[in-house]
């Protein structure tokens, strides 16, 4: 769940479910280790109580750590080198390019200074050691609070053991559990004596004796010490080599599944497959058959809950489950002595393919960032059913079902790495494949790899006519054009978009023409193609009739992008604004800092030189924390950059525009630089001041541009060279911002209506 952490923004702990008793102690040392140290682990055995104290150490200090407190859930991570992408996902770092997710990860926070819990590391310790040093080394502002069954061993590194519960806490604590299931229960004079027992007997252990408590429902004091007392002597005969606290909270575990009706076992070990928290709907598709019917789910579900067994709880606004760890391994022990975990997992992954691709199939219509929050949700489980064993065409399905996911959700470093994989290990030519070549290939081009993408579409061109896939066939068009593009071969990007479009529609997912009529309309544009304005439209009206948001978003943008080279700066700004605001909470880096760095461009030419200084610093932090240059997008967009950046140097200094860049760059997430590029500005409604920068044979040649001249025309009337005029025309557009002729002809008569 991402809460508001007053005073410092946002963060992602989790809203506490119940109070937290006793370590005030405990809490106040370790907040002021944390003062001192920049890397604290907790140590302690199993249901000590390490992760609860982590987290209300970090809300206590959520007011010291200016760019909030993080948790970083290790325990469903199974693979040591997905350690960094676990951090990265919990952080919301975009995952964008080919480097390594530590690198990236450091670059990120190499200008923050955040506090991050690892917690449950004591399965990945050489990897979480790993990472932390990385990070700690690059990060100057960075403090690291981890949890594990024993220390990191790394330089630097301080450690606190946290210990069992105080006599008078665990008295409290189960005081506290109980009432809560059992709200007539009350500690007296006559059973306070069976309560410290029952509590000596459980070590003091914060998880046994919520587990305990959840059974006081139902036994008394008496029935429960003479139950435990069987079991403990039982365990302690059959475990000698086990640890004290080890046992009993394994024996307490014993106990608390023999108590369940068989109903209840059969869910508790079902649930185990799920890698974190699930959804109810998730449970019932997964967990029933065999014992278990779909209607009796929810109430199997709320009995475990009672029992302290599953936890309830929030992710993202969505109602889920959740098992502790330590129960959660104890079920996946059952579960494969039970001999179904193999039908189990791959009625996970069938779950999870069904819900992958329904909201592929549905992406192109209302309800987008609802299913874009939805995977968010559920990243851990993803990774579990792309890792199924032993069947690779339904990883490789998977992996192409999650293409939205891994090029909007901001994870392209991943989804190339599960496809690249997946593709190798599943070579034959089926759709599932000619599926997941365009789409690697479609991530390929948005990480700058061309080469791999020109191969992964040869490929799927050529699979694509062998199965008559038109759909395929019309994607790998489309992505030759957009590398045309993006390489600067604008001619050629016009024919294949043009292709492509023809080719979406003559298929049954006609919306799937609106990426390439927004791309044919940019490459239309930058060529002076009078058909871009119209190109435009009609990618707007097909998003439109669609309901469908992002791309309206990207289309928009497009317009306005077309609007600023005609000259006509306020539907610029207008157009630009408006596909600002359909990108809230999409989080996507790459798109809004085009956004932002394209209003910068319309601001500058409408002489707001402060104002689009800092718009263009918004967007390099946004350029910076995606280690994306903006040379990715066409080397036409690094000259329109430059060409801004000069305008502004021009008409402040260099020392202002540093300074108004700084000042912007303090704006780092994508809804931050939205926020900040949308509030009360002056819409632009003049092209320049009537006061023109331009010199007086500037302005001559400004005239006759407005007249339709060419160069070498110009040139003739005025008795220049044609390299004079060319010359002239450069610094034209360089003093404005612009990048057309025809900016300059839009400008002239604005200036001349102001004149007169």
């Amino acid at each position: 769940m991402i809460i508001e952490i007053p005073g410092v923004g946002v963060g992602n702990l989790p809203a506490a479910l119940t109070t937290f008793v006793g370590r005030g102690r405990a809490l106040a040392e370790v907040r002021h280790r944390l003062g001192t140290t920049r890397l604290l682990t907790l140590t302690g055995a199993g249901g000590v109580g390490k992760t609860r104290l982590a987290l209300e150490v970090a809300a206590a200090s959520a007011t010291d750590f200016t760019d909030g407190v993080w948790l970083v859930d290790l325990a469903p991570v199974r693979d040591p080198t997905s350690v960094a992408n676990a951090m990265a996902t919990a952080l919301g770092v975009p995952d964008l390019g080919t480097r390594p997710v530590i690198d990236q990860l450091a670059a990120f926070l190499t200008r923050r200074g955040p506090l991050i819990v690892l917690d449950n590391c004591e399965h990945l310790v050489n990897a979480c050691a790993e990472l932390a040093h990385g990070l700690l080394s690059a990060c100057p502002g960075l403090r690291i609070l981890t949890t594990s069954r024993q220390a990191l061993g790394i330089y630097g590194e301080h450690v606190f053991a946290v210990p069992p519960l105080a006599p008078d806490a665990a008295v409290e604590l189960l005081r506290d559990r109980t009432t809560a299931v059992r709200p007539e229960f009350r500690i007296t004079d006559d059973n306070r004596a069976q309560v410290r027992k029952l509590c000596d007997d459980l070590d003091c252990l914060p998880l046994a004796i919520e587990l305990a408590a959840s059974r006081l429902r139902t036994l008394t004091l008496d029935e429960a010490l003479n139950r435990l007392e069987d079991r403990f002597g039982l365990l302690a005969n059959g475990s000698r080599v086990a640890q004290p606290h080890q046992r009993t909270l394994r024996g307490l575990i014993d106990w608390s599944h023999e108590l369940c009706t068989p109903a209840e076992r059969l869910l508790w070990r079902r649930l185990s497959v799920f890698a974190y928290d699930f959804g109810l709907d998730a449970a019932e598709a997964v967990c029933v058959g065999d014992g278990i019917e779909r209607g009796e789910v929810l109430d199997l579900l709320d009995r475990l809950v009672v029992q302290s067994v599953v936890l309830p709880c929030e992710q993202a606004g969505l109602a889920r489950y959740r098992l502790l760890e330590t129960i959660r391994r104890y079920g996946r022990e059952r579960l494969a002595e039970s001999g179904e975990e193999q039908r189990v997992r791959r009625r996970h992954h069938a779950f999870y393919l069904g819900l992958a691709e329904g909201i592929a199939d549905g992406w192109y219509g209302p309800g987008q960032l609802e299913s874009l929050t939805r995977m968010r949700a559920e990243y851990a489980n993803l990774r579990v059913a792309l890792d199924l064993g032993g069947e690779p065409q339904a990883t490789l399905a998977l992996a192409a079902a999650l293409r939205f996911y891994w090029c909007e959700g901001g994870w392209l470093g991943e989804g190339r790495r599960w496809l690249d994989q997946a593709l190798a290990a599943a070579p034959e030519p089926t759709p599932a494949r000619a599926r997941a070549l365009w789409v690697a290939a479609w991530v390929a081009v948005l990480q700058r790899d061309h080469e791999a993408a020109y191969g992964w579409l040869d490929e799927a061109a050529e699979l694509g006519e062998e199965l008559t896939d038109r759909v395929v066939c019309a994607h790998v068009k489309s992505l030759r054009g957009t590398l045309a593009l993006f390489g600067g071969r604008l001619a050629d990007a016009v024919s294949l978009l043009e292709e492509a479009v023809a080719s979406h529609k003559g298929t049954d997912e006609e919306i799937g023409a609106v990426y390439a009529l927004i791309l044919l309309a940019t490459a239309q544009s930058h060529l002076g193609d009078p058909r871009t304005t119209q190109t435009c439209r009609e990618a707007v009206t097909l998003a439109e009739a669609h309901d469908e948001r992002l791309v309206r978003a990207h289309a928009q943008w497009t317009l306005g992008y077309d609007a600023w080279m005609r000259g006509d700066l306020k539907e610029a700004a207008l157009m630009i604004r408006t596909a600002l605001e359909n990108e809230r909470g999409f989080t996507n880096y790459l798109r809004v800092a085009l956004m932002v760095e394209q209003l910068a461009w319309v601001t500058a030419a409408s002489t707001e030189y402060r104002y689009a200084g800092r718009l263009l610093g918004a967007a390099r932090a946004l350029w910076q924390d995606t280690d994306t240059p903006i040379s990715t997008f066409g080397p036409h967009m690094v000259d329109q950059h430059a060409q801004c950046e000069e305008v502004i140097v021009r008409a402040l200094g260099p020392a202002t525009y540093e300074e108004l860049l700084t000042e912007g760059g303090s704006h780092r997430c994508p809804d931050e630089a939205i926020a900040y590029a949308l509030r009360s500005e002056p819409v632009p409604t003049a092209l320049v001041p009537v006061l023109s920068p331009l010199t007086r044979r500037e302005q001559e040649v400004a005239a006759l541009v407005a007249k339709g001249m060419s160069n070498r025309q110009i040139a003739s009337t005025l008795g220049r060279s044609p390299r004079t005029v060319d010359g002239h025309v450069e610094n034209i557009l360089a003093k404005f911002g612009f990048c057309a002729r025809a900016q300059i002809a839009s400008w002239w008569t604005a200036n001349q209506e102001i004149r007169s």
